[in-house]
């Protein structure tokens, strides 16, 4: 029950919804990295909301959420695959972090000048030749000025990429993230209610319930628990309940991968100065070691001396 999300479609209209429930998975991202409370608030709702939306996609892949920020966090990303794996990590400006107040606001962290983005990207597992991830962007900005929380964000980038009417109800803490989303699918989303059955005032109905959720309630409550209180009164289809889980992808053999693409006279550089190459992975803390033999092995196997620097959440040491 610690890690699961609930779809559920309503029989009286195009209206689908979802509930999710983090605990455990959300426990793996946070015993490898200490984040100030503000920044741990939204990489959980980030975390809740990647996989309210990847569980929508009829698709087998990745969906990344990144947030590039221009104030003290500079990044904040989720990636979630199609069977719920999940990982997350931020990344702060130089020693900005011991300087985040517990105050700090969204704007504060990420969109100081008007300059944020939100970025999700659809990456496809197998991939045709010459197919390319989809990714849409949005400012952290709408027609009324900065938006003020991820549900904003997400709810903006929905409308605006995507062309859904979606509402989300996001909260995080210490110990879960958690989250609800209810979207109005386009014309009659692939089901046809009897005539007698059919109302169209279910999507406000069922946003103004929604609406009465506190944040206080979202963590306190089980899914289930919310479910019965706010649509009681409906008739819903409940669906079987999906199992997320914390992955990292990380591995030795990637990030050998890796340093063939940086070539070997860069790889060089650095052991000719340290001794030794060590990648840290953001997501998972793992930190692989490759001292002299090991680099001459792994170009040796492969016969490469040049590369390019690829676009990496690792970090070289």
């Amino acid at each position: 029950m610690n890690d699961q999300l609930q779809k559920f479609m309503f029989n009286s209209a195009p209206v689908r919804g979802e509930i999710v429930s983090l605990r455990d998975t959300w426990q793996e991202v946070l015993t490898r990295r200490d984040y100030p409370a503000p920044v741990r608030t939204m990489l959980g709702e980030m975390m809740a909301a990647s996989a309210l939306l990847s569980a929508n996609l009829k698709f087998d892949g990745t969906l990344i959420m990144q947030i590039f920020g221009d104030g003290p966090v500079q990044m904040l990303v989720v990636q979630c695959n199609s069977d719920l794996s999940l990982r997350a990590t931020a990344k702060f400006a130089g020693d900005a972090a011991a300087t985040i107040g517990d105050d700090a606001t969204l704007a504060d962290l990420v969109n100081v000048t008007g300059h944020g983005r939100c970025v999700i990207t659809l990456d496809p597992r197998d991939k045709v030749p010459g197919q390319q991830p989809y990714q849409g962007i949005v400012p952290l900005n709408g027609e009324d000025g900065p938006l003020k929380s991820m549900a904003e964000v997400l709810e903006h980038y929905m409308h605006h990429s995507e062309q859904l009417d979606t509402r989300l109800w996001l909260a995080a803490d210490a110990d879960r993230a958690v989250g609800m989303l209810l979207q109005k699918l386009p014309g009659d989303g692939g089901i046809v209610p009897h005539p007698h059955e059919l109302d169209s005032d279910t999507w406000e109905r069922v946003c103004v319930l929604g609406s009465t959720l506190s944040r206080d309630e979202l963590l306190a409550e089980e899914p289930d628990t919310l479910f019965r209180r706010l649509f009681w009164q409906e008739k819903v289809q409940r669906f079987e309940p999906a199992v997320a889980r914390f992955e990292c992808t990380c591995s030795r053999e990637k990030v050998g991968a890796m340093l063939k693409m940086l070539g070997r006279g860069e790889v060089d550089e650095v052991i000719e100065e340290r001794g030794h190459v060590e990648i840290h992975c953001e997501y998972c803390n793992q930190r692989y070691e490759f001292d002299p033999v090991d680099v001459a092995q792994l170009f040796a196997a492969s016969g490469l001396s040049q590369g390019v620097s690829p676009a990496d959440s690792s970090q070289r040491h």
